[in-house]
């Protein structure tokens, strides 16, 4: 939603509030099974007469799981993380160890290691599943997830500092942005979209072949100290990287593929017109996108992705780093808050509020433009289908109303939040009735460093750049391996 205003002004905007999925008087259907599973016993215990004592703690309990908060979620909502906790620790999967190629010796005796399979990445958890596909038309590199059933392409985005315009463009470029999104909605074929903003430790290489090329090199004092401190300031500056995936639908667009040829020739083609499509929408935007990733440049971006570190050594030796089978981490050990991966820690967190008050669009500033952390944002839009989004709304809507009614039986009154979350819904089925779509946006917030104190000290910084950003973010204990490799491709 947006406040109207003049030509030329930048105009305020609201964001949705996180839906509650609430089944009853505010409860969602978990806690409504844990309460009624916490009140089975008593309720046999009245009938039998016995075991009425026992039943009643049983229930404080039930009640206590489900309503009681802890660490933003109530306990029953920890359930499931700890038991995928568990399960991944005694299973493992905690710890993971890149397998080395090639051949072993021992006892006399060469046998050769048993290879990757062809055609997947070298990535560890969710991401091992993933295999790579060459567009045979572009050469661009592909991401197939046989799980997922998407097919995704990559590709880098050059763009104007956003803050540094005047109010009247920002809002042109905001206005373009949204055509952008409406572009990817239309043909029902595109599972997300998904934004990667990464700041990365600058090597200086592209200061010293400016320099090399424009400087004048005479010996002289200015031209002495100019190369001193572009030699001195380079190594100690950073750089912005934006990438934008694309991913395929294969399942929504299993007929379009088989006209195309079927199979994953025939979904490159599908993907690669709706690549043309976007390229032209974000050229409409004033973005300027760059030739989707080859195998050398999706290389780099997951190298620097585990290990940020080695960006600046990848950067000055360019032949370096693009194998694709060898991009991935050697050693990786996951812990309750936090990611270990070669010599890099990180940290996830996830966006759980956008701002609830009136904000304009450059309210990420403070996150974007902080200084001196390696952090990568990433934010995933997933279009919702028109028939599937018309039927959430209206469940929405009932059950929102349903609740107001029985809250009024009961004498109670209905609060501001309540409220504003039927605001949001009816808002929404007005704009998806007026032939607007509905995504959803999933934001996730990576914080990398050297070691675990920088890196926890790194984490504050970001938390707090977040509350002046007026977003609300959440760390993701015990789901830190997952939400990395959500923030790295759409999954």
């Amino acid at each position: 939603m947006t406040d109207h205003a003049s030509a030329g002004q930048l105009r305020a905007v609201k964001f949705s509030r996180l839906s509650k999925r609430a089944l009853l008087l505010g409860l969602t259907a978990t806690q409504l099974v844990t309460i009624g599973a916490g009140a089975l016993p008593l309720v046999v215990a009245l009938y039998t007469g016995t075991g009425a004592l026992f039943a009643i703690p049983v229930l404080v309990v039930a009640v206590a799981a489900a309503l009681v908060p802890v660490g933003g979620r109530q306990v029953v909502a920890w359930v499931p993380v700890a038991l995928s906790w568990a399960w991944r620790s005694m299973t493992g999967q905690l710890h993971y160890r890149a397998r080395i190629t090639g051949t072993t010796t021992g006892a006399g005796t060469t046998r050769a290691a048993r290879p990757r399979p062809a055609g997947t990445l070298a990535l560890p958890g969710d991401m091992a599943a993933l295999r790579q596909y060459v567009d045979p038309v572009t050469g661009a590199v592909l991401v197939h997830d046989p799980h997922a059933a998407t097919l995704t392409a990559l590709l880098p985005v050059t763009h104007p500092a956003f803050v540094l315009l005047d109010p009247g463009e920002q809002q042109r470029r905001v206005t373009a942005w949204g055509r952008v999104l409406a572009t990817i909605s239309r043909s029902g074929h595109i599972a997300a979209l998904q934004v990667i903003e990464r700041t990365l430790p600058g090597s200086g290489a592209s200061l010293a072949d400016w320099w090399r090329t424009h400087g004048t090199a005479d010996g002289s004092f200015a031209a002495r100290t100019y190369a001193d401190l572009i030699e001195r300031a380079g190594p100690a500056g950073e750089q912005h990287a934006t990438t934008i995936a694309l991913s395929l639908d294969l399942t929504a667009a299993a007929r379009t593929v088989r006209a195309a040829g079927g199979g994953l020739r025939g979904a490159a083609a599908v993907l690669r017109q709706e690549v043309e499509t976007l390229v032209i929408a974000l050229r409409a935007a004033d973005l300027t996108p760059g030739d989707p990733y080859d195998a050398g440049q999706l290389a780099i971006h997951l190298r620097t992705a585990y290990d940020p570190a080695i960006g600046p050594a990848l950067e000055r030796h360019p032949t370096l780093g693009r194998e694709l089978a060898a991009a991935g981490p050697i050693a990786v050990t996951e812990a309750w808050g936090n990611l270990r991966a070669d010599g890099a820690h990180h940290c996830v967190l996830w966006i759980s509020q956008w701002p609830q008050a009136r904000t304009y669009p450059g309210f990420l500033a403070p996150l974007l433009l902080s200084s001196g952390i390696q952090r990568t944002l990433s934010v995933t839009y997933r279009p919702v289908r028109p028939d599937v989004a018309m039927r959430e709304l209206r469940r929405r809507r009932t059950g929102h109303l349903s609740d107001a009614n029985q809250r009024a039986r009961m004498g109670q009154t209905t609060d501001a939040t309540d409220q504003a979350e039927l605001s949001d819904v009816l808002q929404q089925e007005a704009d998806l009735a007026a032939g607007h779509s509905l995504l959803t946006t999933t934001g996730l917030i990576t914080i990398s460093a050297n070691d675990a104190e920088r890196l926890e000290h790194d984490v504050a910084a970001v938390e707090q750049a977040a509350i002046q950003a007026g977003v609300e973010t959440r760390r993701l204990w015990g789901q830190q391996a997952q939400a990395f490799a959500r923030s790295v491709l759409p999954g």
